[in-house]
């Protein structure tokens, strides 16, 4: 939105007058006071708008230091509206937008101000039957079925993602996108991301995997999401067979078995899709590897996911948006998703769509 736009709405929700009157100059007698009275109210107000398009993090820096010094007091609120149209480097957007919400964080501390970021969630939301969105909805890498073998880098043993969760500092085989080879990683996390449709990918070989529509998967033309890639497209996987000169060397395990273990690094190649189709609604898993940002999962090297930065993450739903007959008719729910410094939940609130607002909603015990 342009500023000017943005004031109309400004106006609209502070008078309570409807912003298609605004915008086409209907305004009765009786709503020239109240729009007046808004209009003193906001230009009294210390509300700073600038929409360049495109902003960077340092040119908002720059922006918010310069605020600051002129008006000679500290900002009370920063808000980015929104997250995905900050301008970034690199190729890789979900490692991109990663560096930009650290930054702002950053940003956050300089100033002594909250930062609050407005961001889109995951497309992947309009295909589950419950349409409320999770935590995982907001990063920019998708999920895995249960059941798909992860590939331990120390014991070279695959163990299913599910098994994983809530498990880290244990090393999987990543690929360093500089060199094109297999090395160790080490996980940060790994966790569960709530129920969700995925689909089957087979490869030329037979490799199969289950994920959902928005996981990341490396090409030739770099990292693309499921539902973007077709038949005949590549993939990059790992090298079945060993060149000359790639050694192994054997130890024994906690179970005193002596197993080889690779060393890296190691090579990968391409391999054609066979087919994706619809397998089903289940619960889905990822993990986190800092660093490579991707690990081999049934022999096929996916993106991770990238842990969210946020000491506090709000997501707004309103059920009467996806079903009319909705008896929350009218009302959103505020779902406090994570929080650093306190607790998670849902708030119900009412909401005005005529004038973008939103508004107590009164119990049944008067509170």
């Amino acid at each position: 939105m342009s500023k000017e736009q943005l004031v109309q709405r400004l106006l609209a929700s502070e008078a309570g007058i409807e912003t298609g009157y605004l915008r086409s100059g209907r305004i009765s007698q009786t709503q020239w006071e109240p729009l007046s009275r808004a209009i003193g109210i906001l230009s009294e107000m210390p509300v700073f708008i600038d929409d360049t398009p495109n902003m960077t993090v340092n040119q908002m820096r720059s922006q918010a230091r310069r605020l600051q010094a002129e008006q000679g007091t500290e900002l009370g609120l920063v808000v980015i509206d929104y997250l995905q149209l900050m301008e970034g480097a690199g190729d890789n957007r979900v490692q991109e937008l990663s560096r930009i919400t650290r930054s702002l964080k950053g940003l956050a501390r300089e100033l002594s101000v909250p930062v609050i970021a407005l961001s889109q969630l995951s497309r992947g939301v309009e295909s589950r039957t419950n349409k409320r969105p999770l935590l995982s909805d907001l990063r920019e890498s998708g999920c895995l079925a249960g059941d798909t073998l992860v590939t331990l880098a120390d014991s070279q043993l695959q163990v299913p993602i599910q098994e994983l969760v809530g498990k880290s500092g244990f090393a999987v085989w990543g690929l360093n996108e500089t060199t094109m080879q297999l090395e160790t990683a080490i996980v940060s996390k790994a966790f569960s991301t709530g129920t969700k449709p995925v689909f089957l990918l087979t490869t030329r070989s037979g490799q199969q995997i289950k994920a959902t529509g928005n996981h990341k998967f490396l090409t030739p033309d770099g990292w693309q999401r499921l539902d973007e890639l077709s038949q005949k497209q590549y993939l990059c996987l790992p090298s079945p067979h060993l060149p000359k000169g790639v050694g192994k060397t054997s130890v024994v395990n906690l179970d005193g078995e002596r197993v080889q273990l690779l060393e890296p690094p190691l090579p990968v190649h391409w391999e054609e899709i066979l087919s994706i189709t619809f397998s089903s609604e289940v619960e889905v898993f990822d993990l986190t590897v800092p660093g490579l940002h991707n690990f081999v999962a049934n022999n096929i090297i996916v993106h991770n996911s990238i842990e969210q930065d946020a000491d506090l993450v709000i997501m707004l739903y309103r059920d009467d948006y996806y079903n009319p007959d909705s008896p929350d008719r009218g009302i959103a729910e505020v779902i406090v998703a994570k929080h650093r410094n306190g607790p998670t939940g849902a708030i119900k609130l009412l909401f005005d769509p005529q004038f973008t607002k939103f508004k107590n909603l009164a119990r049944s015990n008067n509170y």
